[in-house]
């Protein structure tokens, strides 16, 4: 495929005005909503292919959420699309203003592999209800679902309008030299810096959705059972291979013990015989079940699990001690893995979370409402949960985005449409008047009336 001549074909085909009306955007959303249905078998057979990853698990945490966003974005288009007016200062009588959401135009989409089908349609969702033509870029890892995406949206788009480039690194690096509009990423912070450098030279603007060392707070007044519960859902959910999982836990020390108890209870519970369990997930390929392994290796100790399968690639949920120093608290783990540390005071707390600032997501486990007030106030993160996991990824309600090192701007429901729109602010004014206190030469009377207008 000549990539330069797809792009400006996808190029032509926008400026020519094919993306814009409603009726082109909604039709193409409802087509891909049925497509993914009509897919669902084969979607299932890939990502269990790749990762692992058992039917429920997969419709739950992957297609449902792309399959709500597209009702979300068919129910709300028409508004969405709608120009907002606003209001016009006297001084500017008469005219109507008012901001038209219009999109960018040829946008570059590159997704990862560890939510193959979710984090590649969910934003291809956003920049078509936008009104954009798309070039996605799947992850090569996950190599059997990126196929599959590929064949399903060549089935429902020209490919003019969204197409689908599979690829290597080099593919994609290829891809970041040539100019489009927009471009959104997901994945990890070294690589989001270099899609950020690459958009520069073009001034291409740029969502980074990243990743870094996601926090658990656990004070003294949490509900410890079920803290540890929901702790373990999220953390070993995918087998840890999600960039909002929780990356380590902050316990108040009083609680170490009982924290620890319950959350071995609660392994043996949800995850019994893992590297037997047929639906626990895989780690994506050997490089990174190496790089998790070196990191039980370097644990001060480890406090349940630790056993795995070089053969099926899987690690069992495992929860480990750790001090700030060794290689595990240095970087996101992206896999089952779960340091614990533990905290007396609050400036001991911050110590610690100053280590690894601005992560993508923070959870605390409290019925403290100060203690709770006090930390989702003072500490910088991107989103997160009051006494549960993840699950604030999964409301078309709320934005999804990080700062900083975990990311740049945001989407899933409303904001998915305004991350791939341009909003144009226009003042309309009327050709029967004009008012002439604005014209020179300005007398003193002109300057009292534009006190008077502008205060």
């Amino acid at each position: 495929m000549n990539v330069e001549n797809l792009i400006q074909r996808q190029r032509n085909f926008f400026e020519q005005g094919k993306t814009l009306s409603y009726k082109t955007r909604k039709t193409y959303l409802i087509k891909l909503k049925e497509k993914i249905v009509q897919y669902e078998p084969m979607l299932y057979e890939a990502i269990y292919k790749d990762l692992n990853k058992s039917e429920t698990e997969a419709f739950m945490c992957e297609i449902g959420l792309v399959l709500s966003d597209l009702s979300y974005q068919i129910k709300h288009l028409k508004k969405n699309m709608k120009k907002k007016h606003k209001k016009t200062p006297l001084a500017q009588f008469k005219g109507n203003s008012y901001i038209h959401p219009c999109p960018y135009g040829n946008t570059l989409i590159i997704s990862p592999w560890n939510y193959p089908i979710l984090l590649a349609l969910e934003p291809l969702v956003g920049a078509i209800s936008a009104g954009n033509t798309v070039i996605l870029k799947p992850s090569e890892y996950s190599i059997a679902t990126s196929a599959v995406i590929k064949e399903m949206i060549d089935e429902v788009f020209p490919e003019e309008y969204a197409s689908v480039v599979l690829g290597d690194t080099s593919v994609a690096s290829k891809l970041l030299e040539l100019e489009f509009d927009y471009i959104f990423f997901t994945g990890g912070t070294s690589i989001g810096k270099k899609v950020a450098l690459a958009a520069s030279k073009h001034l291409t603007p740029v969502t980074l959705e990243l990743g870094g060392k996601s926090p658990v707070i656990v004070d003294s007044s949490a509900k410890i059972s079920l803290a540890a519960k929901r702790i373990v859902f999220g953390k070993f959910l995918n087998a840890g291979q999600t960039c909002v999982a929780p990356d380590y836990i902050l316990v108040e020390e009083s609680k170490k013990e009982e924290i620890i108890s319950a959350l071995i209870e609660w392994i043996r519970k949800l995850y019994p015989n893992s590297l037997e369990n047929l639906d626990y997930v895989k780690i994506i390929n050997e490089q990174h079940f190496n790089r998790i392994k070196d990191y039980v290796c370097t644990a001060s100790k480890i406090l349940y699990g630790g056993k795995a399968s070089q053969a099926t690639l899987k690690i069992e949920p495992t929860l480990v001690e750790a001090d700030l120093d060794c290689s595990i608290m240095q970087e996101e783990i992206f896999g089952p893995v779960l340091p614990i540390l533990t905290y007396k005071t609050r400036e001991e707390l911050l110590a610690v979370l100053h280590r690894n600032p601005n992560p993508l997501a923070l959870y605390v486990f409290s019925t403290n409402k100060k203690n709770i007030e006090w930390i989702t106030s003072h500490i910088s993160f991107g989103g997160g949960c009051i006494n549960d996991t993840i699950i604030h990824l999964a409301t078309n309600e709320l934005p999804f985005g990080g700062i900083r090192q975990s990311g740049i701007g945001s989407y899933h429901g409303i904001k998915s449409f305004e991350t791939f729109t341009h909003y144009k602010s226009i003042l309309r004014k009327s050709n029967w008047i004009d008012m002439p206190i604005r014209y020179t030469p300005y007398i003193k009377k002109k300057r009292k009336l534009i006190k008077f207008f502008m205060k």
